[in-house]
């Protein structure tokens, strides 16, 4: 088993028999010495720009030519990529979470901690465009103030998203990048390689330590190791 099954299931055990032991049910906890093992440092799927670019002109062209669906996944992607909010987080969103004039976002993320984060120009024209000729297509008198809604007009699923997402990564056919999460981890990358400071990638993804934000650090790093191989003469 992964390093990471190991330990959430010890950790599970070492509940179970601290339990058992409070109640009464045992007289000594098996699980007191139980270890777990040290998880695997993996550093996250990231997308090239290349990649990215070659996603959104496909949702570009579906947005083009299908309905609101396509319209809506246009913006979504877009918003993500555009963002790095976490999948919940954009399901979560209201219309008036949007500050179109700022290109700003308010976003409720992880212990109900609000942040404000910036978007660019083609996320807001694909959001106008949803919002003029897509949501209204599918509201209902029941649907809210949720920005993005699925086929019967209720607020968009977790799991609709992470199904859109899956299916554009697994057309580009030359990523191991999966899910809503490797779009953060690219906006992350991006941002880093553009040479924006860590703090403030920090604050647009909410992440509470700046440790959990250095990770993608180390992607950087390793593409520039990467670059600096393929280039330098006397690599």
């Amino acid at each position: 088993m992964a390093r990471a099954t190991l330990a959430r299931r010890a950790a599970t055990a070492r509940a179970f028999t601290g339990w058992a032991l409070r109640e009464e049910l045992i007289t000594t906890d098996p699980a007191i010495r139980l270890q777990a093992p040290k998880r695997d440092k993996s550093l996250p799927g990231v997308l090239q720009q290349q990649q990215v670019t070659r996603m959104v002109d496909d949702l570009n062209t579906a947005a083009g030519d299908g309905g609101p669906l396509a319209v809506r996944n246009r913006a979504m992607v877009e918003l993500l990529y555009a963002t790095g909010v976490r999948v919940g987080e954009l399901a979560g969103l209201d219309i008036d979470d949007l500050d179109p004039d700022r290109r700003t976002l308010r976003v409720v993320g992880k212990g109900n901690k609000e942040r404000t984060v910036p978007y660019g120009v083609p996320a807001a024209l694909a959001v106008d465009d949803w919002l003029r000729r897509g949501r209204p297509a599918l509201a209902t008198p029941t649907s809210g103030p949720a920005l993005f809604l699925g086929v019967r007009g209720k607020r968009v699923d977790p799991r609709q998203i992470r199904a859109v997402v899956n299916e554009l990564l697994q057309a580009l056919g030359d990523t191991s990048a999966t899910g809503p999460h490797a779009l953060r981890h690219s906006a992350a990358t991006h941002l880093l390689d553009g040479g924006a400071d860590l703090r403030a990638v920090q604050e647009i993804l909410g992440h509470s330590s700046l440790a959990t934000t250095q990770i993608y650090t180390h992607v950087s790093v390793d593409r520039l190791r990467r670059s600096y191989q393929q280039a330098h003469p006397r690599a």
